[in-house]
């Protein structure tokens, strides 16, 4: 064997490889989320790391019904937005595997063309549109469909998740489309061969082994959906106020650091709960063998 591939065969190559990613596993990520918590369970004395700890910002945050409120809001706008946006995202991820041809590179590009843009220009973007004279009013009201704009279109929850929806399409589309361009195609013709219609192939062979992706994409899109605050803030009004909007009032204006760590502890431990479900969802549905 020639040594340099010897080399690179060897356990001390191998470790070599590795350290970058251990260092910023265990650099970066863990001690991040080690000093949330720790600042978690701090008195807002403004000391921040030195001090007696206290769990009294988790007490609180578990016996006040406004906490309560807000996580359950928070997860019924996470949920619609992730449902809203895998519903829509399967058909255009199934038309990239199985019907594009020699458009798909051109679709793929278009479909990743959100992400040149900022985050904050898509969302106020949506706000052009739904705005009292925005483009969706201006239209029903130049077609005469309306005698007046609407103010039905912003500042509520429905604003929110069309928002969300669109920002992470991307992200439930492209692990759907892998998952389904993975799917041997002779596992269809022998459906059809053996007298399956389309639907059948569909239901039976289909959506089973796209599983993976969906579950994938879902928890991708529920993730950052559960702690945004950007959106809600410029298009959801005080009827959608999440769980991302308290913590970023706590760490801001209300200059309460501990309490807001404590707010992101808590929707941690909401994500992780999330986390395990899918985990066991995707070993009773999605995993393939």
């Amino acid at each position: 064997m020639p040594p340099i591939q010897t080399l690179a065969n060897g356990r001390p190559f191998r470790a070599a490889l590795s350290v970058p990613g251990v260092a910023v596993t265990f650099g970066l990520v863990l001690f991040a989320l080690g000093l949330v918590l720790l600042l978690a369970l701090r008195r807002n004395d403004g000391a921040f790391l030195l001090g007696p700890l206290s769990v009294t910002n988790l007490t609180a945050i578990v016996t006040d019904p406004l906490y309560a409120r807000v996580m359950g809001r928070s997860l019924w706008i996470a949920g619609l937005v992730t449902l809203a946006t895998v519903v829509t995202a399967y058909p255009v991820a199934w038309f990239l595997a199985f019907r594009a041809g020699r458009w798909r590179g051109l679709i793929l590009f278009l479909v990743t063309l959100p992400f040149w843009t900022s985050y904050l220009l898509r969302v106020f973007a949506w706000k052009v549109v739904l705005a009292y004279n925005g483009v969706l009013n201006s239209a029903m009201t130049g077609l005469g469909l309306w005698d007046a704009p609407s103010t039905a279109f912003l500042n509520n929850p429905t604003a929110v998740v069309i928002t969300l929806a669109h920002a992470y399409a991307p992200f439930a589309i492209l692990p759907i489309f892998l998952a389904l361009q993975t799917i041997p195609p002779s596992l269809l013709e022998a459906a059809s061969d053996l007298g399956a219609s389309r639907a059948q192939a569909f239901r039976r062979i289909v959506l089973p082994l796209s599983m993976p992706g969906v579950l994938g994409g879902a928890l991708v899109v529920f993730v950052p959906t559960l702690g945004d605050y950007v959106t809600p803030a410029m298009v959801g009004g005080p009827s959608s106020t999440m769980i991302g909007t308290l913590i970023q009032a706590q760490f801001g204006k209300a200059n309460d650091w501990p309490f807001g760590a404590a707010l992101a502890v808590a929707t941690m431990a909401v994500i992780l709960l999330a986390v395990a479900l899918v985990r066991r969802a995707d070993k009773r549905w999605g995993s393939r063998a």
